[in-house]
């Protein structure tokens, strides 16, 4: 943002009764990660080194998903947001620049936007700068009262508003850049003496004023500063903002969007070039496509690494690794520590969990490949199963390079197929098969000529008794 070292702190305390949920407000999700994480990661792209959490209801929660990168501190009464900046206090004892404040349930809110608060209260020297937007309609929301000169001189909020406050339609958009020591010289001698009982932190303006500190106002048109989250139905509006922002830069940077309105990407999902994203997909988490990528349609992929010229058709796929150029699906189930190599083929209704199959291999149809090594061009036919559970302890089953196995074969593990083994179709397979042996694991067949026939006519006896 510039040289001067800036704080920032982020209010997520509150229970948010109005989504209806046991989890903390900040934590429901928008595009793979919390709301309040959204806040976070703007404000440190802004220049927030370590931003401030303030925490209350489900904190350790807030901690545990959002890790060591912030700073957090503890609101344990919710005596509103006043006392929520002041938790900050011993944090910043030692700041002596500006800090910044907002809000954990504005995820829309860009670095942008945190980076012109700041210049507009570093050109002012003000003590405290607020943000203001125009709305058509500025119920629910606490208003901007100024002078006769233009200069901000309050904020109300809307239940303590009089008739005449309510008709203003500038409003507060509950994000602040304050001078540290004079916010925390302020905020002991808050009242709350108002329709809440609560300490408001927008009060601090009208101590400023009335100490006659220098107060700046950024009005912004930009609609993102206004978009808090309350309720569900507004938690599902910001997503898809944020999922139209998120489809666009990957289009703009080269990727194939195959109707928008049934895509979903996550935000730390990464794509290449001239990849192209079917209708119905959905990636989450932290996954990578390669370029060149076909995905979908209706592939949903979760936490998962898939390489350059590679298709993944109608399947699921979860912290898996698939390499270049390898055809995956349609129906495909990719389980965690799936490992596809260059090339590979994974077909239809196969279920692949634990297992690396190397270069070249083929898995085409209707099997379950668990807990076991595929080696380099290895075919395995449909049908094939590794058992690999015995009901206490899982087993490996290692499948040699250009081993073939036929179809329907179960192979029991623990057990070692060798290099350029042939398993006859149809075989159960309970012991280890050397290279370039043949193994036939089933009853030998046997024909009786005319039983058929002779059985219909038994049935046919039967059925007239």
């Amino acid at each position: 943002m510039q040289s001067l070292s800036i704080a920032g702190m982020i209010l997520a305390a509150g229970k948010g009764t109005r989504m209806k949920s046991d989890l903390p407000k900040g934590l429901h999700r928008i595009c793979g990660i919390p709301m309040v994480e959204h806040v976070a990661r703007a404000m440190k792209a802004a220049g927030v080194q370590r931003p401030i959490i303030i925490i209350g209801h489900g904190g350790e929660l807030i901690q545990e998903a959002l890790g060591d990168g912030y700073d957090y501190a503890w609101q344990h009464e919710q005596l509103g947001t006043g006392h929520a900046a002041l938790m900050a206090k011993e944090l910043l004892a030692d700041h002596h620049g500006p800090v910044i404040v907002a809000a954990g349930d504005t995820p829309l809110l860009q670095p942008t936007i945190f980076a012109e608060l700041f210049e507009a209260h570093n050109s002012a020297g003000a003590a405290m700068t607020l943000s203001s937007s125009i709305l058509p309609d500025p119920s629910g929301y606490g208003r901007i009262i100024r002078d006769s000169e233009g200069k901000p001189t309050r904020i109300v909020e809307h239940k303590d508003a009089s008739e005449a406050e309510r008709a203003v339609n500038e409003i507060n958009v509950a994000l602040y850049c304050f001078d540290c020591e004079t916010l925390f010289r302020i905020l002991p001698t808050l009242s709350n003496s108002n329709a809440q009982g609560e300490y408001y932190l927008p009060d601090v303006l009208e101590v400023i004023q009335k100490e006659g500190g220098v107060l700046a106002a950024k009005v912004y048109e930009d609609q993102d500063v206004t978009v808090g989250v309350n309720d569900r139905w507004q938690l599902a509006l910001a997503e898809n903002e944020l999922r139209t922002r998120i489809l666009q830069r990957h289009a703009v940077s080269g990727v194939t969007l195959r109707n928008i309105d049934s895509i979903s990407i996550d935000v730390d999902v990464t794509i290449g070039g001239d990849a192209v994203i079917e209708p119905g997909t959905i990636l989450t988490g932290k996954t990578s496509i390669g370029s060149g990528c076909q995905i979908g349609p209706y592939s949903r992929i979760h936490n998962s690494v898939i390489g350059d010229g590679s298709a993944v058709v109608s399947s699921y796929v979860d912290s898996a690794i698939v390499g270049q150029n390898a055809a995956i699906g349609p129906f495909a189930h990719l389980r965690p520590r799936a490992n596809i190599g260059d090339q590979a083929k994974v077909g239809n209704f196969v279920e692949i969990k634990n297992a690396q199959i190397h270069e070249g291999a083929k898995v085409s149809h209707l099997s379950y490949i668990g807990d076991a090594t595929v080696h380099e061009a290895a075919n395995i036919g449909a049908g094939t199963i590794t058992c690999n559970y015995d009901g206490f302890n899982k087993h490996r089953t290692e499948i040699g390079e250009n081993a073939f196995v036929g179809s329907h074969s179960t192979l029991v593990a623990p057990v070692k197929i060798g290099a350029r083994a042939i398993i006859a179709a149809g075989s159960v397979i309970t012991h280890d098969v050397p290279d370039d042996a043949a193994a036939f694991g089933r009853a030998r067949q046997e024909t009786k000529e005319g039983w058929a026939d002779r059985w219909r006519k038994i049935k046919k006896a039967a059925g007239k008794q």
